[in-house]
């Protein structure tokens, strides 16, 4: 059985430093009040809930969620590293797709600290371990560097670099771009623009990247609220909004067997991804306006857009250049300024992701609208791995 899935509500808390928050439990809270609100909804009519966060003890869901309402019914704990958001609404998605439930919660959070992220136990071998032995071969561990994270992106990116002879310039005109695009959104944390020769010029991480070229851990929390068109119908709901297609995708043996930086850092799940969807909801990449994109660092943006099949292969520093990844240009990438931007509180991203893009579909997006978008895709990825791919579509 498979039923069309709407997106009855969203919504998100504004993102802020490490120190700065509320507790999680009252961040997920909010965005789950802020959801239901969206959708005119009571709690009570929520059938299942999935509750996503990396950093936190078991059950924290309940903790967010139990503040909201305790009707009893079932929540599941997701962690799929940076890709736990989108996770949790895969998770959600399926339910009501299946028949299962008719309204279904997921819910995103994160309370993060400040500085790199770092394995929280070291009494047993780290889950990226493999990965670490591919990027040990192929460009070098930094043993002085605490952000293993960094030092994936940052051979990526110089991988990419020696593949196409590109200038490093490319990476830094992303992050140029999506500051601007952050300046129109109140929910960003860093919202003043950058020049060219700031990001450059700012300190060096690994290989091309630096600083300003890296997204800083942030604290926040969303949620999406999704429904069949019968739960719709019965509640007098008329949600714009619909999940077209959507994939979740894991490694294959050759992110071991390859030594090629591209899989470590889930160019290839992305792929894998991108063209299932596409398949699924009969789409080409042309077709779409706007997307939110995982660019952690910038030298994921760039990759995601061949990977995602919106340039063709090597086809990026032609898109950057001619202005075709913002207002104006052929689609518009992160409005929302992206992780560069907002941060990257790895639980709530995945749904701040989702918010963003029902807010660009409903055409309620204000300053950061993008004109005459019908379909929207998101990409949300967790190395070690999960790369989830997501189309939605404006619906009547």
């Amino acid at each position: 059985m498979s039923r069309r899935v709407l997106v009855a509500g969203v919504g998100m808390v504004p993102f802020t430093k490490p120190g700065r928050s509320d507790p999680y439990f009252e961040m997920g809270a909010g965005a789950i009040r802020a959801a239901l609100a969206d959708a005119d909804l009571a709690f009570e009519t929520i059938e299942q809930a999935y509750a996503g966060y990396v950093y936190g003890d078991s059950t924290s869901g309940q903790r967010a969620i139990y503040m909201v309402g305790m009707t009893g019914i079932p929540i599941v704990n997701v962690n799929n590293n940076c890709a736990t958001g989108s996770s949790a609404l895969w998770l959600a998605r399926q339910a009501v797709e299946s028949g299962a439930v008719e309204c279904a919660l997921a819910v995103g959070f994160e309370q993060m600290r400040p500085g790199a992220l770092l394995n929280q136990w070291d009494d047993r071998p780290a889950p990226m371990g493999r990965h670490i032995e591919v990027l040990d071969r192929t460009f070098g561990v930094d043993r002085d560097n605490p952000s293993m994270a960094m030092q994936y992106f940052g051979a990526a990116g110089q991988a990419y670099l020696d593949r196409y002879g590109m200038d490093p310039e490319i990476f830094a005109r992303v992050a140029v771009k999506s500051r601007m695009h952050a300046a129109n959104n109140p929910y960003a944390v860093f919202r003043d623009p950058i020049t060219l020769d700031e990001v450059m010029n700012s300190k060096p991480l690994y290989g091309p990247v630096t600083r300003l070229q890296a997204c800083p851990p942030t604290c926040g929390a969303g949620a999406a609220i999704v429904c069949s068109d019968e739960f719709a119908r019965k509640h007098g709901l008329t949600p714009t909004v619909a999940i077209a297609a959507q994939e979740l995708t894991t490694d294959r043996p050759s992110v071991f067997e390859d030594d090629d930086m591209f899989k470590i850092v889930g160019s290839d799940m992305t792929a894998r991804a991108s063209k299932a969807v596409y398949e699924k909801a009969g789409v080409d990449p042309s077709d779409i306006k706007v997307v939110e994109l995982h660019d952690c660092f910038t030298v994921n943006e760039v990759l995601c857009y061949e990977a995602l099949g919106l340039v063709e292969e090597g086809g990026s520093e032609k898109f950057v250049l001619a202005g075709d990844n913002t207002y104006e240009g052929r689609v518009v990438i992160n409005p929302s300024g992206g992780l560069m931007s907002k941060g990257h509180p790895l639980g709530a991203t995945g749904l701040a992701q989702c918010t963003e893009l029902v807010w660009q579909l409903r055409g309620t997006a204000g300053n950061r609208q993008v004109d005459g978008a019908t379909l929207a895709l998101q990409h949300n990825l967790g190395l070690g791995g999960a790369g989830v791919v997501t189309l939605y579509e404006k619906v009547s």
